[in-house]
């Protein structure tokens, strides 16, 4: 195990394997494959709802039905059930490439054209086919479909002989099923690639190109109605019209998923609503804004910001009217987008004040700054060095927010000011009589943590130290082979430069010598960082490695290995969270720091040292991933991800503290307030009895289903002759257990409360307290059974031994809390008559004073240093 373990992959949003709809009550659900996972989103918003585990190979095809979702990789199918694999089908001995819903079963096709009939109803691992159609061996299948309204009827296309589809040469025949005759032709450019009928009463049919165009035709004119141009980047994957409504929605390879309205005077569809991320791998990443967020620059020129924790949240920023352009300019949208980011930075003290990015663009001669509280471009370019402008190759923000520093390809190194974008001077190299700070390329620019000094490196491996203000030259050294990259971390005072030799050296700015360097690497290095302490410093390799050196130690401390290289990295500010991105990769990949979740003691067992450990590349969905040679190879636990904060990870419970429950405060202040609540919430007139209400005999329901009749008072105040009796009239009644109940019973049964625990997590105050309410003892005078065994005291005896299980392994400690009080305050008078009630009532007092006194003194620590910190004179 390595400090750093994989968590999940975020940017992804499709691939090219055709997504599958599904409606469930007023709702439409879209399942889409993002490479060995999938992820299901809501229509109403595109928002991400779940994402399954992964899969031993890449999904291959979809299908879905209600709760069950059919993933085909390889030869095998597996069957989740939300994101719970429950089977696995397994008798193709060729790669599926189509499954179809088909009533209560599914039908898999593979490459050979074998069809097998699965049912899904009463799913076990050993399900076997129900049937098994040959097509032979000169049909090779290449779509299958279902007409509607034709019972046990299927299409198959094959490449030969094709039926009902658009063809690889522009041209989509709409066939008349029962007469058997052609209906019309259309013609379009390019191949084909996706198909879908409008089923809200309009006679319009959409078809999707290998160039990214969805062309919309009108059955009834027999012409072509609008042209969406450049819908997607690449090629249209899937097509779909929403059932009974003007909404048709298409994924592409470009990993987007649109949704297109047809709701204009004109009949033409506009652009809905849609998820997207990078088309093209992205090679520049940085956290911001404390850790929740991930800036990302990739070669499809888009810059985006991506969430952490919630996935509806990322966004491309804006370069501006761009689309406007593009139609008056008729180019492509990528043609007007600026050209991909080499490099950028990004300083957060002045985010709400002006611009805090800036950017270097692959072979343009400026700088361009970007305003992350408006996710937009800003006006003001940074151009240096004007009477010979050169390319852009490194750029650096001061501490304080107020300037950039740019370097050039031609060795200029100028700074701005990033509200105004105007020239705030030149640095120069007087010394030898040059024009220019360097004599060649800018390798990196860094600025210092008080504006004092200003670090830069040129191409040909020297390094010089400015006065930030004065813009003069302070002192230089050679490293003595060319540098690619410098890192200087602002508080330690180090710089770490890699080189040409794939060795990492640091440097001491103030002291201006050499005090570590780092050998291991056995091809280029391709990044590098610091963490936010300064202890650690990370680099990546093109030869698959990922390594953390000591600074203090000078050593390795760990290393891992991917199949695929690290091409850009970055370490949140709270270190708990690495982000990586890899060659030909379109997403972002997050690994968590497995040292910061567990106990101090044993934090100092992650790390692998000198040795390398291989491992896989994180998922879409969180889990544990091993080495392929690894036993446990492939067998992530399967887990539901509903935008999954980070801060859900199991891990161990640290000693001497208490696991919070994260649940709103708002949640478990208002088991304690209830009463408060009620009051306040009451209305100010009491409802009005009717004039003639029905007779009745007032009622109670007791625990045990049966309903107990109390005797009714006459209007004089006495007693009815027969109620005089002791008894009172009891009736059964087949009333079930309330599920509360039965997660209760069924809990300490099994001897695990963890299902109960959060059940009742994400019930409301007002639900929970009526649910203990609901275990009052009814006081009998003729109770012929020992109070001890009445159900009532059983359950309550049941919830004492849940709070002494929760309050001794510290979970969910402020929850446990507010729900005692209520108990007690409910059923107190209950536990003190009991005896049984009484023992597990003391031994939950002693759990929890031991446990409180614990807690209680480390804030009392933590009190006397606040104190005397408040207190002292500096």
């Amino acid at each position: 195990m390595g400090i750093f373990e994989p968590f999940r992959a975020i940017g992804y949003i499709t691939t090219q394997v055709p997504f599958s709809v599904q409606r469930l009550g007023t709702e439409t659900f879209v399942t889409v494959s993002v490479g060995k996972a999938f992820q299901i989103y809501n229509c109403a918003k595109l928002n991400l709802v779940l994402v399954g585990p992964q899969l031993p190979k890449k999904i291959r095809a979809l299908a879905s039905y209600r709760d069950y979702t059919f993933a085909a990789y390889g030869c095998n199918i597996a069957v989740f059930k939300r994101a719970h694999q429950v089977a696995t089908w397994e008798s193709h001995n060729a790669k599926i490439n189509h499954l179809l819903l088909f009533g209560e079963h599914i039908l898999s096709l593979d490459v050979k054209g074998n069809m097998f009939i699965w049912g899904f109803k009463g799913i076990t691992d050993k399900n076997s086919p129900v049937d098994y159609i040959s097509l032979g061996n000169k049909f090779s299948p290449s779509c299958i479909m279902h007409p509607d309204t034709y019972l046990n009827k299927i299409i198959v296309g094959s490449q030969e002989d094709v039926v009902a589809v658009g063809c690889s040469d522009g041209k989509i025949h709409v066939h008349n099923i029962r007469y058997d005759e052609e209906v019309v032709t259309f013609s379009t450019r390019g191949s084909v690639t996706a198909l879908s009928f409008s089923t809200d009463g309009q006679p319009l049919l959409a078809s999707g190109g290998s160039s990214g165009v969805i062309s919309i035709w009108n059955l009834e004119r027999r012409r072509l109605h609008s042209v969406i141009g450049e819908a997607h980047d690449c090629s249209i994957v899937s097509l779909h019209f929403l059932a009974n409504e003007p909404v048709l929605m298409s994924s592409s390879a470009d990993n987007s998923i649109k949704m297109w309205i047809f709701d204009t005077s004109h009949g033409d569809p506009r652009l809905l609503r849609f998820r997207s991320g990078h088309s093209a791998p992205p090679q520049c990443i940085s956290f911001y804004s404390n850790g929740r967020h991930v800036l990302s620059a990739g070669k499809d020129r888009a810059f985006r910001l991506f969430s952490v924790s919630q996935d509806q949240q990322s966004r491309e920023l804006s370069q501006g009217h761009v689309l406007k352009k593009a139609k008056t300019l008729k180019l492509k949208e990528t043609e007007i987008k600026l050209k991909p980011v080499i490099a950028f930075d990004v300083a957060e003290i002045r985010e709400r004040d002006w611009c805090n990015v800036v950017t270097c663009h692959m072979d343009t001669a400026q700088a361009f700054v970007w305003r992350l509280q408006n996710f937009v471009i800003s006006k003001n370019i940074l151009e240096p060095c004007t009477q010979n402008p050169t390319p852009v190759k490194a750029c650096a923000i001061s501490a304080c927010g107020n300037f950039a520093v740019v370097g050039t390809a031609a060795g200029w190194i100028e700074r701005f000011n990033l509200q105004s974008g105007f020239r705030r001077g030149s640095y120069i190299d007087m010394t030898e009589g040059r024009s220019c700070a360097h004599n060649g390329e800018v390798a990196g620019v860094a600025c210092d943590s008080t504006n004092t000094v200003m670090i830069s490196a040129g191409l040909n491996g020297d390094i010089k130290v400015w006065n930030f203000k004065g813009q003069d030259l302070k002192s230089r050294w050679e490293i003595g082979c060319p540098v690619v990259k410098i890192v200087y971390h602002r508080y330690n005072g180090l710089l770490a430069t890699v080189a040409d030799d794939l060795v990492i050296h640091l440097f001491d700015v103030v002291a201006l010598r050499m005090v570590r360097k780092f050998e291991g690497h056995t091809d280029r290095i391709t990044d590098v960082c610091f963490s936010e302490d300064g202890k650690w410093l990370l680099t990546s390799s093109m030869d698959g490695t990922l390594r953390i050196w000591d600074v203090i130690l000078a050593r390795q401390i760990d290393a891992i290995h991917v199949d695929v290289s690290v091409t850009a990295l970055s370490l949140s500010p709270n270190m708990d969270v690495l982000a990586t991105t890899h060659v030909d990769q379109n997403g972002v990949y997050l690994w968590v720091n497995q040292a910061m979740f567990s106990a101090p003691s044993k934090s100092g067992s992650y790390g692998s040292g000198k040795e390398i450990v291989s491992v896989n590349l994180p998922s879409s969905s969180t889990g544990n991933f091993l080495d392929s040679n690894s036993n446990e190879a492939d067998k992530p636990s399967p887990q539901e991800v509903l935008d999954v904060p980070l801060s859900t990870i199991e891990h161990e419970q640290i000693p001497d503290l208490v696991t919070l429950s994260m649940l709103p405060k708002s949640q478990w202040q208002s088991l304690i307030n209830l009463d408060i609540i009620k009051a306040r919430n009451k209305p100010i007139e009491p409802p009005k009895k009717p004039e003639k209400a029905p007779f009745f005999l007032p009622s109670i329901l007791s625990l045990s289903g049966e309903i107990v009749f109390k005797p009714r008072e006459s209007a004089e105040g006495d007693k009815d002759s027969k109620a005089g009796e002791t008894e009172n009239i009891r009736i059964k009644a087949d009333i079930p257990a309330s599920q509360f109940l039965q997660f209760l019973q069924q809990s300490a049964e099994e001897n695990d409360f963890a299902a109960f625990a959060d059940y009742i997590k994400g019930l409301s105050s007002s639900t929970l307290d009526m649910e203990l309410r609901m275990l009052q003892i009814v006081e009998e005078d003729d109770c012929d059974t020992e109070s001890s065994i009445r159900p009532e005291v059983q359950f309550i005896g049941l919830l004492l031994d849940y709070y002494i299980l929760e309050i001794s392994r510290r979970n969910n400690f402020e929850f446990i809390q507010a729900m005692i009080r209520l108990f007690l305050k409910i059923h107190g008078e209950s536990v003190r008559s009991q005896p049984i009630l009484q023992k597990k009532a003391e031994k939950l007092l002693h759990i929890q004073s031991a446990i409180w006194q614990k807690i209680d003194k480390l804030f009392q620590s933590t009190r006397c240093m606040v104190t005397f910190l408040c207190t002292s004179q500096f």
